[in-house]
């Protein structure tokens, strides 16, 4: 899916200068699981996603939007998004992305803007804002208890694919933290500034797995005739603008080249970061028998001095006999 998705905003950025500034289209609708809307109507997958719509999902629903510039938004359940500010120059990649989460989760892939400038891609979130550094974040809005926290999925800076380290920056009039390891984690909190940055706990990282359950337990997959549907509406406003079969189908090839290149740079990196736990797991277990080891031969130690010196008393009282 991942791969027709790179399609198809391949494809759509070449269609972006044709938009009207009344209602300019930013990105489209990637998956839908549950009840997703906007300012207007119910929301499906190949819908267009417009500069100021408001994105609104209920419980146990979850949509993928994929933006012009490849940036990918992922809104959890019970959430309300708005796409705020998106300037994009598909010529030279330059650009800015504002996105206000009010309430519940958004999921952040960050795309070709922040890799040309890694501070043009921010979050507002009611208790400050979220600078992405060119990397993948999710942060969940709690309005209730006027608190955001913010969980940086990576890449780190130690990784191994020579990915531009990614970071984000959680800051408000009160102070800022800088989130730049994988899994660092981050509270703040109305009126007062970020906490320090953390290592997320297990039962931290499953609330926020939780908020994108919906989008996991459906197993998204767009359609066949979808898919084929939003080609052809892409092609066709391609052929509008001037294109030439040919000149579609080598961007098709390129796209998809690229789509390609990343899903092998994903799998390289989760091949590295498993062979890494393996190799933690085994040190670990060699050192807990070691260990165990020790304590034997303590204990065996003990033993034998015992035996040694219980032996040696019995010598002496037959001597003195």
């Amino acid at each position: 899916m991942r791969k027709i998705f790179t399609i198809i905003f391949g494809l759509l950025i070449f269609s972006f200068s044709a938009q009207t500034q009344e209602k300019k289209m930013i990105g489209v609708i990637g998956a839908v699981s549950g009840k997703i809307s906007n300012n207007s109507k119910i929301l499906k997958t190949g819908d267009k996603i417009y500069l100021g719509d408001t994105i609104l999902s209920n419980e146990n629903s979850a949509a993928q939007i994929l933006l012009l510039d490849q940036s990918t938004f992922t809104i959890g359940s019970d959430s309300s998004v708005v796409m705020d500010t998106f300037i994009y120059d598909p010529k030279n990649n330059d650009g800015k992305i504002v996105a206000k989460v009010k309430k519940g989760s958004l999921k952040v892939i960050s795309g070709l803007v922040s890799k040309k400038n890694p501070d043009n891609l921010s979050v507002e979130v009611p208790e400050g804002t979220l600078g992405s550094r060119g990397t993948e974040f999710q942060t969940i809005v709690n309005s209730k208890a006027k608190e955001t926290r913010t969980l940086l999925i990576g890449p780190g800076k130690n990784n191994t694919l020579g990915l531009r380290p990614g970071a984000v920056l959680v800051s408000n009039k009160f102070g800022n933290t800088m989130l730049n390891k994988p899994y660092d984690f981050t509270k703040m909190k109305q009126g007062s500034a970020p906490d320090k940055a953390k290592k997320i706990t297990k039962k931290q990282l499953k609330q926020f797995k939780k908020k994108m359950k919906a989008l996991r337990v459906a197993k998204l997959e767009t359609s066949k005739e979808e898919k084929k549907a939003i080609r052809k509406e892409i092609k066709q406003s391609l052929k509008d603008q001037g294109f030439e079969k040919e000149e579609i189908k080598v961007l098709i090839k390129e796209e998809v080249q690229k789509a390609k290149a990343e899903r092998i740079a994903k799998r390289e990196e989760a091949k590295s970061e498993k062979k890494a736990k393996k190799e933690a797991n085994q040190a670990k277990k060699e050192a807990k028998q070691e260990k165990k080891e020790a304590k034997q031969a303590k204990k065996k130690e003990a033993r034998e001095k015992k035996k040694a010196k219980k032996e040696k008393a019995v010598k002496n009282k037959k001597q003195k006999a």
